[in-house]
């Protein structure tokens, strides 16, 4: 299990300038949903923004605290 204050914490060493919303799909705290707002995914691909994020939770998704996450990647312009 992790909090969601821990998993927001790992995005946003990763990605300062990210604000983070997650949501616990499943009350287990191992199956969230979030989502990433960030200047830094402009120009970038939607497989190249799930990568940092997929990189930002590596530790926690190889240990097993996160079993499952959904990620919505944007930019404050919405795309």
């Amino acid at each position: 299990m992790i909090s969601k204050e821990l998993l927001t914490s790992y995005i946003q060493k990763t990605i300062p300038d990210a604000a983070v919303t997650v949501m616990d799909r499943t009350g287990t705290l191992d199956h969230f949903s979030v989502q990433v707002v960030s200047d830094t995914f402009k120009g970038k691909s939607l497989l190249d923004r799930h990568r940092m994020i997929y990189d930002a939770v590596k530790e926690p998704m190889q240990d097993g605290r996160i079993h499952a996450l959904e990620i919505k990647a944007e930019t404050t312009s919405g795309d």
